[in-house]
C-alpha cells in the first residue's frame, strides 16, 4: 500500500509521488490509520523490513526487538479500530537515542564499558511517546559518552551515513541521523549539547531542531543539553515536538513556555528580521561550497522580501577552546573513576581527548565553565534584533565514517561547532534544513536560529524555506535505496 500526499507536513509535497509505507510522513500515516486504508501493523512490517535491509550496512540501532515492535503496533491497531487512539500519531514509529532512558533497558552511552546502567524508569521524552501510543522501534547508537561528532563507538563499532556508507553519520545523535535518513519510520529523537542533533542533520540532509532550553524535558539536564527531532521533513520534526514539548517536573531546568502551535505549514517570511552569519569567528574556515549554499538560502529569503543583514562574528577561539577544555575536564572526571582494567575499553580517541582535563587546575576549570556564560551573553546580544539568523551548520561537509571527528587530532579543539554551540549555551532554538549538495553529492544543511521560545515560529520559517528552496537543494529520498 502506498499513499500520495499534497498537504503541509505530508511526505510527498507539491510534486507528489507514491511513497512506500516505511517512508510516509507522520501526518500521512495518521490519515491512513484514521481512514483504515493502512494499519499500524502494516507500517510496522514495512519498517521492520526496511531495518533488516539497511541495518547490516548502517548499524544505526543499539536496541531493536521486532517482536516488541509488532506487539506495540497490534495494540495501536486495536485502538484505531475501537475509535480510541491515544493521539493523532498513535501507531507512528519512532526511535530514541541510546542515552534517553527506557525503563528496563541498558544505557551504555556508546562505550564498551561492562555493566552499563539499566534505567529504572522512562525519561520524560519516552513517557510522552508511550502516552501518545507511538511505536518505539528501539534505541539508536551514539559514540562514546556523546563526545564525538561521528558514529564511531567502542561498543557499537561504526555507524554509517544513509546516503553513502563511506560518509559519517554525524554525531553524537549518530544512529538517529541514519535512521531518519534511511526512513526507519518518520520520527527520531536525538540529544544535543554542542551540535549533536544539527550535525547529523546537515551531513544527512535532514530537517532537525535543537529546541529552546527546557522546552523538551530531560531526565538528565545539563547546561546546553537539549532533546529534539531529526526527520526527513520539517513537518515531521514539528509533529514530534507536538508530543514531547510538554512540561515535566522531573526536569528542574524546564521553563514555563506559553503553549506553542506546532502546525508546520509554511509561513511567509517577508516581515521577518533576518540576519546572515557566515563567519563564526572561531574554528575551521567554511568550505566554499557550503558558503555558496548558505548564501543561496539568504537569496531565497531576500527574493521573498526579507532582506538579510550581515551579522559579524561574535564568538572567538578563546571561548571555543574554553568550552572544549571544560568538556575535557568533565569527561576526565568520569574516566578517572574507571577501574584500570576498564580504561582501555573507552575509545582511544576519547580517552586521549579527555586526558588533557587532568592538567587543569580548579581555577582553570572555573574559568572554562564561565565560558558558557560568556557565550550565552554574546549570542543573545548579537542576535537580539533578529527573528531568524541564517548560517552554516558546520564549516565542512561529511567526512569519512571511520574518522571520529572532522579534525582527526584529539589534541586540537572542536573546530566544527563554532556555528552550533552558541545556541546551546544561549538556550535559543536552532533548526536545520537541507540547502544543497557538494559536487560529490554530500548534503549541506543551513542552520536557522531564533529567539528563545520561538521554536514553533522558527519551524514555520524552516518549512517556508523547505517549500521554496531550489530543486537542486531538495534531497532525492526516493533514490536512497
Amino acid at each position: 500500500m502506498t499513499e500520495t500526499a499534497h498537504e503541509p507536513g505530508s511526505t510527498a509535497g507539491a510534486h507528489a509521488e507514491q511513497v512506500p509505507l516505511h517512508a510516509l510522513s507522520a501526518a500521512d500515516m495518521s490519515r491512513a490509520f484514521s481512514s483504515g486504508a493502512v494499519t499500524p501493523e502494516d507500517v510496522a512490517e514495512a519498517v521492520v523490513a526496511r531495518i533488516r535491509d539497511r541495518e547490516p550496512e548502517l548499524n544505526a540501532l543499539y536496541l531493536f526487538d521486532a517482536a516488541d515492535v509488532r506487539a506495540q503496533a497490534r495494540a495501536s491497531a486495536a485502538r484505531w479500530r475501537a475509535g480510541a487512539p491515544l493521539s493523532h500519531y498513535d501507531g507512528v514509529p519512532c526511535t530514541v537515542k541510546e542515552n534517553i532512558a527506557r525503563a528496563g533497558h541498558p544505557k551504555p552511552s556508546g562505550t564498551a564499558l561492562p555493566h552499563p546502567p539499566v534505567s529504572a524508569a522512562n525519561a520524560p521524552v519516552t513517557d510522552r511517546l508511550v502516552e501518545a501510543g507511538v511505536v518505539i522501534l528501539g534505541s539508536t547508537t551514539m559514540p562514546d559518552w556523546g563526545m564525538l561528532s561521528s558514529g564511531v563507538s567502542s561498543r557499537h563499532g561504526i555507524s554509517r551515513g544513509a546516503w553513502n556508507p563511506a560518509w559519517t553519520t554525524g554525531g553524537s545523535s549518530a544512529g538517529a541521523g541514519s535512521a531518519a535518513a534511511a526512513a526507519y519510520g518518520p520520527l527520531h529523537v536525538g540529544t544535543d549539547i554542542g551540535g549533536s542533533i544539527r550535525l547529523p542533520g546537515t551531513w544527512q540532509g535532514l530537517a532537525a531542531l535543537k529546541p529552546s532550553a527546557g522546552l523538551v524535558p530531560l531526565d538528565m539536564p545539563y547546561p546546553g543539553r537539549a532533546a529534539g527531532p531529526l526527520a526527513r521533513t520539517v513537518g515531521d520534526a514539528a509533529a514530534l515536538m507536538s508530543l514531547v514539548a510538554r512540561h515535566d517536573m522531573r526536569d528542574y531546568s524546564t521553563r514555563p513556555y506559553p503553549e506553542m502551535d506546532w502546525d508546520a505549514a509554511p509561513a511567509g517570511v517577508e516581515q521577518l528580521k533576518v540576519a546572515l552569519h557566515l563567519d563564526a569567528g572561531c574554528g575551521a574556515a567554511v568550505e566554499p561550497e557550503i558558503l555558496a549554499a548558505v548564501q543561496g538560502v539568504a537569496d531565497v529569503f531576500a527574493a521573498a522580501g526579507a532582506v538579510p543583514e550581515v551579522l559579524g562574528p561574535f564568538m572567538d577561539q578563546e571561548l571555543l577552546d574554553g568550552l572544549d577544555n571544560f568538556w575535557r575536564t568533565r569527561s576526565w572526571a568520569d574516566f578517572e573513576l574507571l577501574a584500570p582494567e576498564d580504561r582501555p575499553l573507552v575509545l582511544e580517541y576519547v580517552a586521549r581527548w579527555c586526558s588533557r582535563g587532568a592538567s587543569f587546575s580548579g581555577a582553570d576549570t572555573i574559568r572554562h565553565y564561565h565560558c558558557m556564560d560568556s557565550v550565552r551573553q554574546r549570542t543573545i546580544s548579537a542576535t537580539a534584533a533578529f527573528d531568524v539568523v541564517i548560517s552554516p551548520v558546520a564549516p565542512m561537509a561529511a567526512f569519512p565514517a571511520e574518522q571520529p571527528m572532522p579534525d582527526p587530532d584529539p589534541d586540537r579543539t572542536m573546530s566544527h561547532i563554532g556555528f552550533t554551540v552558541p545556541y546551546n549555551m544561549s538556550g535559543q532554538p536552532a533548526a536545520t534544513v537541507n540547502c544543497g549538495f557538494t559536487a560529490d553529492g554530500r548534503p549541506i544543511g543551513v542552520q536557522l536560529s531564533g529567539p528563545v521560545g520561538s521554536d514553533d515560529r522558527l519551524l514555520r520559517a524552516a518549512a517556508w524555506y523547505e517549500a521554496n528552496r531550489p530543486a537542486s537543494a531538495v534531497p532525492g529520498w526516493a533514490g536512497l535505496r
